[in-house]
Protein backbone atom coordinates (compact mmCIF):
# COMPACT_ATOMS: atom_id res chain seq x y z
CA UNK A 1 0.00 0.00 0.00
CA UNK A 2 2.87 2.38 1.35
CA UNK A 3 5.73 1.02 -0.58
CA UNK A 4 7.89 3.87 -2.13
CA UNK A 5 6.65 6.68 0.66
CA UNK A 6 7.84 7.94 3.43
CA UNK A 7 6.14 8.93 6.59
CA UNK A 8 8.08 10.55 9.18
CA UNK A 9 8.67 9.63 12.92
CA UNK A 10 8.54 11.41 16.68
CA UNK A 11 11.36 13.90 15.64
CA UNK A 12 11.35 13.96 11.99
CA UNK A 13 13.16 11.41 10.55
CA UNK A 14 12.03 8.95 7.56
CA UNK A 15 10.67 5.93 8.72
CA UNK A 16 12.59 3.05 7.18
CA UNK A 17 10.57 0.75 4.84
CA UNK A 18 10.01 -1.93 7.72
CA UNK A 19 9.62 0.62 10.34
CA UNK A 20 6.88 2.24 7.99
CA UNK A 21 5.49 -0.78 7.31
CA UNK A 22 4.75 -1.44 11.08
CA UNK A 23 3.05 1.89 11.80
CA UNK A 24 0.60 1.17 9.21
CA UNK A 25 -0.45 -1.70 10.43
CA UNK A 26 -0.45 0.02 14.16
CA UNK A 27 -2.59 2.76 12.12
CA UNK A 28 -4.90 0.33 11.13
CA UNK A 29 -5.27 -1.81 13.87
CA UNK A 30 -5.54 1.42 16.66
CA UNK A 31 -7.66 3.51 13.82
CA UNK A 32 -10.45 0.53 14.73
CA UNK A 33 -11.21 3.58 16.95
CA UNK A 34 -12.48 5.47 14.12
CA UNK A 35 -15.25 3.14 13.80
CA UNK A 36 -18.30 3.42 15.80
CA UNK A 37 -17.43 -0.07 18.38
CA UNK A 38 -13.91 1.18 18.46
CA UNK A 39 -11.70 1.07 21.63
CA UNK A 40 -8.30 1.36 22.71
CA UNK A 41 -5.88 0.73 25.59
CA UNK A 42 -2.67 2.80 26.85
CA UNK A 43 -1.01 4.61 29.87
CA UNK A 44 -3.38 5.94 31.79
CA UNK A 45 -3.20 8.89 34.08
CA UNK A 46 -5.55 11.34 36.36
CA UNK A 47 -5.61 14.93 35.39
CA UNK A 48 -4.55 18.08 36.98
CA UNK A 49 -7.90 19.53 38.68
CA UNK A 50 -9.25 22.45 36.38
CA UNK A 51 -12.24 24.23 36.81
CA UNK A 52 -14.24 23.59 33.35
CA UNK A 53 -15.56 26.66 31.46
CA UNK A 54 -18.90 26.85 31.77
CA UNK A 55 -21.29 24.66 28.52
CA UNK A 56 -24.50 26.49 27.25
CA UNK A 57 -27.87 24.67 28.41
CA UNK A 58 -28.17 24.10 24.70
CA UNK A 59 -26.26 22.70 21.97
CA UNK A 60 -25.51 25.64 19.56
CA UNK A 61 -27.59 26.64 16.88
CA UNK A 62 -25.53 28.51 14.62
CA UNK A 63 -22.68 29.68 13.47
CA UNK A 64 -22.46 33.13 15.09
CA UNK A 65 -19.20 33.95 17.50
CA UNK A 66 -19.80 35.23 20.86
CA UNK A 67 -17.45 37.93 23.01
CA UNK A 68 -13.92 39.35 21.80
CA UNK A 69 -12.13 37.59 18.23
CA UNK A 70 -9.01 36.08 19.74
CA UNK A 71 -5.97 37.56 19.31
CA UNK A 72 -4.29 35.70 16.79
CA UNK A 73 -4.43 31.50 16.45
CA UNK A 74 -3.49 29.64 19.88
CA UNK A 75 -0.69 27.00 20.48
CA UNK A 76 2.85 28.00 20.43
CA UNK A 77 5.00 28.60 17.84
CA UNK A 78 8.27 27.26 16.26
CA UNK A 79 11.55 29.22 17.23
CA UNK A 80 13.79 30.42 14.32
CA UNK A 81 15.64 27.27 13.06
CA UNK A 82 13.93 24.89 15.39
CA UNK A 83 11.96 22.74 12.76
CA UNK A 84 13.74 20.76 9.78
CA UNK A 85 11.79 20.78 6.38
CA UNK A 86 9.83 17.88 5.69
CA UNK A 87 11.45 16.46 2.64
CA UNK A 88 8.84 14.00 0.23
CA UNK A 89 9.32 12.43 -2.99
CA UNK A 90 7.85 13.89 -6.30
CA UNK A 91 5.30 15.99 -6.28
CA UNK A 92 2.53 14.26 -4.04
CA UNK A 93 1.90 15.91 -0.83
CA UNK A 94 3.82 14.08 2.19
CA UNK A 95 2.53 11.47 4.57
CA UNK A 96 3.11 13.18 7.77
CA UNK A 97 3.10 11.03 11.40
CA UNK A 98 5.17 13.61 13.82
CA UNK A 99 6.70 17.01 13.10
CA UNK A 100 10.39 17.43 13.21
CA UNK A 101 11.22 19.21 16.20
CA UNK A 102 13.51 18.44 19.42
CA UNK A 103 11.15 20.56 21.15
CA UNK A 104 8.69 19.09 23.99
CA UNK A 105 5.63 20.27 21.91
CA UNK A 106 2.75 17.92 21.01
CA UNK A 107 0.13 18.37 18.33
CA UNK A 108 -4.40 17.95 19.02
CA UNK A 109 -6.36 16.88 16.10
CA UNK A 110 -9.71 15.88 16.57
CA UNK A 111 -11.54 13.18 13.70
CA UNK A 112 -15.33 13.03 12.26
CA UNK A 113 -17.65 15.26 14.19
CA UNK A 114 -20.45 12.81 15.49
CA UNK A 115 -20.46 14.32 19.14
CA UNK A 116 -20.61 18.28 18.66
CA UNK A 117 -19.92 18.67 22.98
CA UNK A 118 -20.88 22.69 23.72
CA UNK A 119 -18.72 21.78 26.66
CA UNK A 120 -15.53 20.92 24.21
CA UNK A 121 -16.20 24.32 22.04
CA UNK A 122 -16.16 26.23 25.41
CA UNK A 123 -12.75 24.96 26.30
CA UNK A 124 -11.55 25.65 23.15
CA UNK A 125 -12.12 29.22 22.56
CA UNK A 126 -11.97 30.03 26.61
CA UNK A 127 -8.39 28.29 27.95
CA UNK A 128 -6.97 29.40 23.88
CA UNK A 129 -5.93 25.48 23.36
CA UNK A 130 -4.94 24.66 19.54
CA UNK A 131 -6.52 22.03 17.93
CA UNK A 132 -6.87 20.98 14.12
CA UNK A 133 -10.44 19.10 13.29
CA UNK A 134 -10.61 16.83 10.32
CA UNK A 135 -14.75 16.77 9.59
CA UNK A 136 -16.49 13.94 7.91
CA UNK A 137 -19.70 15.42 6.13
CA UNK A 138 -21.84 12.13 7.37
CA UNK A 139 -20.72 12.66 11.43
CA UNK A 140 -21.06 16.58 11.02
CA UNK A 141 -24.90 16.15 9.84
CA UNK A 142 -25.89 12.78 11.71
CA UNK A 143 -26.02 10.42 8.84
CA UNK A 144 -25.75 7.15 10.15
CA UNK A 145 -24.43 5.22 13.22
CA UNK A 146 -23.08 7.73 16.00
CA UNK A 147 -19.41 6.35 17.42
CA UNK A 148 -20.19 6.00 21.05
CA UNK A 149 -17.19 4.42 22.35
CA UNK A 150 -17.00 6.42 25.03
CA UNK A 151 -20.57 6.17 26.29
CA UNK A 152 -23.60 7.31 25.43
CA UNK A 153 -24.03 10.16 22.64
CA UNK A 154 -25.65 13.44 24.28
CA UNK A 155 -25.04 15.97 21.36
CA UNK A 156 -24.64 13.89 18.22
CA UNK A 157 -25.55 16.74 15.07
CA UNK A 158 -26.58 18.86 17.68
CA UNK A 159 -25.42 22.37 15.74
CA UNK A 160 -24.13 20.28 12.76
CA UNK A 161 -22.01 23.07 10.50
CA UNK A 162 -23.05 25.88 13.00
CA UNK A 163 -20.80 24.08 15.26
CA UNK A 164 -17.90 23.85 13.26
CA UNK A 165 -18.04 27.27 12.35
CA UNK A 166 -18.15 27.97 15.76
CA UNK A 167 -14.88 25.49 16.64
CA UNK A 168 -13.81 27.79 13.52
CA UNK A 169 -13.84 31.15 15.36
CA UNK A 170 -12.43 29.72 18.19
CA UNK A 171 -9.42 29.72 15.95
CA UNK A 172 -10.08 25.29 15.26
CA UNK A 173 -8.51 24.69 11.50
CA UNK A 174 -11.08 22.71 9.63
CA UNK A 175 -9.56 20.12 7.75
CA UNK A 176 -10.75 17.32 5.09
CA UNK A 177 -11.49 13.56 6.53
CA UNK A 178 -13.77 12.40 3.67
CA UNK A 179 -17.71 11.98 2.91
CA UNK A 180 -18.41 8.66 4.50
CA UNK A 181 -15.55 7.91 5.86
CA UNK A 182 -14.28 4.15 3.44
CA UNK A 183 -11.03 2.62 3.63
CA UNK A 184 -10.01 4.43 0.26
CA UNK A 185 -7.93 1.29 -0.54
CA UNK A 186 -10.86 -0.42 -2.20
CA UNK A 187 -12.30 2.65 -4.15
CA UNK A 188 -10.58 3.81 -7.44
CA UNK A 189 -8.64 6.77 -7.65
CA UNK A 190 -11.73 8.47 -9.06
CA UNK A 191 -14.09 7.39 -6.23
CA UNK A 192 -11.51 8.47 -3.99
CA UNK A 193 -10.88 12.17 -5.89
CA UNK A 194 -15.03 12.46 -5.07
CA UNK A 195 -14.94 11.25 -1.19
CA UNK A 196 -11.88 14.16 -1.11
CA UNK A 197 -12.40 16.95 -3.48
CA UNK A 198 -16.50 16.59 -2.30
CA UNK A 199 -15.81 16.86 1.21
CA UNK A 200 -13.21 19.74 0.51
CA UNK A 201 -16.11 21.37 -1.52
CA UNK A 202 -18.07 21.37 1.00
CA UNK A 203 -15.96 22.42 4.21
CA UNK A 204 -15.34 25.60 1.98
CA UNK A 205 -18.89 26.30 1.31
CA UNK A 206 -20.06 25.65 5.08
CA UNK A 207 -16.77 27.20 6.81
CA UNK A 208 -15.30 30.05 4.85
CA UNK A 209 -11.85 28.19 3.87
CA UNK A 210 -11.01 25.27 1.88
CA UNK A 211 -8.95 22.12 3.61
CA UNK A 212 -5.42 21.88 2.63
CA UNK A 213 -4.96 18.78 5.13
CA UNK A 214 -6.67 15.51 4.88
CA UNK A 215 -6.54 12.35 7.32
CA UNK A 216 -7.64 9.54 5.26
CA UNK A 217 -10.19 7.29 7.15
CA UNK A 218 -8.46 4.50 9.78
CA UNK A 219 -4.93 6.03 8.54
CA UNK A 220 -5.43 3.67 4.87
CA UNK A 221 -4.13 5.04 1.80
CA UNK A 222 -2.49 4.04 -1.54
CA UNK A 223 -0.89 5.99 -4.69
CA UNK A 224 -4.52 7.01 -6.02
CA UNK A 225 -4.73 8.31 -2.14
CA UNK A 226 -1.85 11.09 -3.15
CA UNK A 227 -2.84 11.64 -6.32
CA UNK A 228 -6.72 11.90 -5.55
CA UNK A 229 -5.55 14.23 -2.35
CA UNK A 230 -3.29 16.49 -4.57
CA UNK A 231 -5.74 17.02 -6.95
CA UNK A 232 -8.61 18.64 -4.20
CA UNK A 233 -5.60 20.79 -2.94
CA UNK A 234 -4.45 18.45 -0.51
CA UNK A 235 -0.59 19.93 0.42
CA UNK A 236 -0.08 16.98 3.41
CA UNK A 237 -1.84 13.99 4.12
CA UNK A 238 -1.56 14.08 8.21
CA UNK A 239 -1.74 10.26 10.36
CA UNK A 240 -0.41 10.76 13.76
CA UNK A 241 1.81 9.12 16.69
CA UNK A 242 -0.55 7.84 19.31
CA UNK A 243 -4.19 7.63 19.74
CA UNK A 244 -6.27 9.75 22.70
CA UNK A 245 -9.11 6.61 23.96
CA UNK A 246 -12.09 7.46 26.16
CA UNK A 247 -11.03 8.62 29.67
CA UNK A 248 -8.19 10.42 27.71
CA UNK A 249 -5.84 7.97 28.03
CA UNK A 250 -3.07 7.71 25.59
CA UNK A 251 -2.41 4.52 23.08
CA UNK A 252 0.62 4.68 21.75
CA UNK A 253 2.72 3.00 18.67
CA UNK A 254 5.53 3.29 20.84
CA UNK A 255 7.39 0.97 22.36
CA UNK A 256 8.72 3.04 25.12
CA UNK A 257 4.91 4.31 25.82
CA UNK A 258 5.53 8.13 26.01
CA UNK A 259 5.28 11.11 24.38
CA UNK A 260 7.74 12.50 21.92
CA UNK A 261 8.47 15.58 20.74
CA UNK A 262 6.54 16.78 17.90
CA UNK A 263 3.94 14.09 18.12
CA UNK A 264 0.31 14.23 16.69
CA UNK A 265 -2.32 12.86 18.77
CA UNK A 266 -5.63 11.57 17.51
CA UNK A 267 -9.24 12.28 19.44
CA UNK A 268 -12.31 11.65 18.23
CA UNK A 269 -15.64 13.58 18.61
CA UNK A 270 -16.71 10.88 21.01
CA UNK A 271 -18.90 11.27 24.17
CA UNK A 272 -17.71 12.46 27.47
CA UNK A 273 -15.46 14.75 25.30
CA UNK A 274 -15.43 17.81 27.42
CA UNK A 275 -14.38 15.29 30.41
CA UNK A 276 -11.81 13.55 28.37
CA UNK A 277 -9.59 16.50 26.62
CA UNK A 278 -9.82 18.09 30.58
CA UNK A 279 -7.64 14.79 31.50
CA UNK A 280 -5.74 15.39 28.10
CA UNK A 281 -4.60 18.37 28.70
CA UNK A 282 -3.68 17.86 32.40
CA UNK A 283 -1.60 14.60 31.57
CA UNK A 284 0.14 16.74 28.78
CA UNK A 285 1.38 19.79 30.73
CA UNK A 286 1.95 17.61 33.71
CA UNK A 287 4.62 15.61 31.84
CA UNK A 288 6.49 18.69 30.84
CA UNK A 289 4.82 19.35 27.47
CA UNK A 290 3.65 22.48 25.60
CA UNK A 291 0.39 22.47 22.91
CA UNK A 292 1.47 23.08 19.24
CA UNK A 293 -0.14 25.23 16.13
CA UNK A 294 0.37 23.03 13.81
CA UNK A 295 0.21 25.15 10.82
CA UNK A 296 2.54 27.17 11.82
CA UNK A 297 4.98 23.92 12.39
CA UNK A 298 3.73 22.61 9.05
CA UNK A 299 5.16 26.55 7.29
CA UNK A 300 8.21 26.29 9.11
CA UNK A 301 8.70 22.36 7.88
CA UNK A 302 8.04 24.63 4.32
CA UNK A 303 4.77 22.01 3.61
CA UNK A 304 1.98 25.05 2.63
Amino acid sequence: MRRGRRTYGVIGGPIGAAAGRAVGGACLVILAACAPAGTGTGASGSATPTTPAKAPSTAPSSGQPTGEPPAGPPGVKPRAGEVRPIEHDGDLPPVISSLPTKRKVVFLTIDDGWEQDPGFAAQIRDQRIPVTAFAMRDAVEAKGTPDEAGGRARYVGAGKWGYFRQLRDAGVPVENHTLTHPDLRLLGRDAQRREICGAAKLIGKQVGTRPTLFRPPFGAYNTDTLMAARSCGVTAVLLWTATVQPGGKIAYQVPDKRLRPGDILLMHFRPNLARDFRVLVGKIRRRGYELGNLQAYLAAARIR
